[in-house]
């Protein structure tokens, strides 16, 4: 299946997408956020990749062209970003650009990942490319680099490590985007699956798929509150969820409507976006789909923070119900 038109909207995580949206609302934040980036970084990272690694052609890495060239055409993109494969023996992905982004996969990721696999991990990237997130990204990394400045400051400190952390959050979520773009170029969920097996130490065929999606469910079911804040304390930190978790979530969007719809050609369209106009639904969205989180989640720390909100909301509702003017708190 192509997508014509296809809006980043439609892969995008709820979480994600009102992030996003909020940002895309304000006209002055893309550039600024460029002009902080500076086109002069950009070129170089991509002379480095022209000087280090092989660009990805019809001559050079053909298999990986295709595989190019078909997920931007399933997205309906007007122009194919380069990709570059670099030496390591590590498996990885990233992109990196904000005015004409490119891709680069590790040789580790191509020798590990069969052909569908590379057309999910290809189209992870690109749905990078279509969201915008290296712009955001960078506002990140500014911001990380500015905890320096401010760490004499203690109240100064704690502000920004909050920012930090709830800009970590979001990068988390982009990640459960992409993985969904890269669902939609492949349109196998086994692939998908085989990826996720493989990034977690699969060497092909030789892990159960029911035993490994069933560690996803015994991390998010854990019992004891010490084992909740270790989590915490293990995500914190991290760009991106941690694999079998990814998993999980991918897995349960495959079995959605909404995935369902996408692929009988019901989704938003590129044209119909205008960020003003989506930004309450976005945000709105967002907010539901932590709340659902966490109402579903089985994790101790979870439930006890939701319990709370509940009976401060609770009391609340109470108190402006005495306060309040006949029928106001209706």
């Amino acid at each position: 299946m192509r997508f014509p038109g296809i809006s980043p909207r439609a892969y995008e995580h709820p979480a994600d997408r009102g992030a996003l949206a909020v940002l895309r609302a304000v006209p002055a934040v893309a550039p600024v956020l460029k002009a902080v980036a500076g086109a002069f970084s950009e070129r170089g990272e991509r002379l480095l990749q022209v000087a280090s690694s092989v660009r990805v052609g019809p001559k050079q890495y053909p298999q990986l062209d295709r595989i190019r060239n078909e997920v931007a055409a399933t997205f309906d993109l007007d122009e194919v970003p380069d990709l570059y494969v670099e030496r390591s023996a590590q498996a990885y992905a990233f992109t990196y650009g904000i005015d004409k982004p490119f891709i680069v996969v590790s040789t580790g990721a191509v020798d590990l990942l069969d052909h569908e696999s590379l057309r999910f991990l290809v189209g992870h990237e690109m749905g990078h490319v279509m969201s915008g997130h290296a712009l955001y990204n960078t506002l990140l990394r500014r911001l990380i680099d500015l905890t320096t400045s401010f760490a004499w400051v203690p109240a100064g400190a704690i502000a920004m490590r909050a920012v930090i952390a709830a800009l970590r959050e979001w990068q988390r979520k982009t990640e459960l985007s992409c993985d969904r773009a890269g669902l939609l170029a492949c349109q196998d969920p086994q692939a998908a699956l085989r990826t996720h097996l493989a990034l977690a130490g699969d060497l092909g065929g030789q892990v159960d798929i029911a035993s490994f999606l069933a560690q996803a469910k015994e991390y998010e079911e854990v019992e004891d509150i010490r084992d909740s804040l270790l989590k915490l304390l293990h995500t914190e930190q991290r760009s991106h969820p941690l694999v079998v978790v990814r998993a999980a979530e991918l897995q349960r969007w495959s079995a959605t409507e909404e995935y369902r719809e996408i692929l009988t050609g019901t989704y938003p369209r590129r044209e119909d976006d205008r960020p003003a106009n989506n930004l309450t639904d976005d945000v709105k969205s967002a907010a539901r789909s932590y709340k659902e989180s966490m109402s579903n989640s089985a994790d101790p720390l979870i439930k006890t923070i939701n319990d709370i909100g509940e009976a401060v909301m609770g009391a609340a509702g109470k108190v402006w119900s005495k306060v309040a003017p006949n029928g106001a708190a209706e």
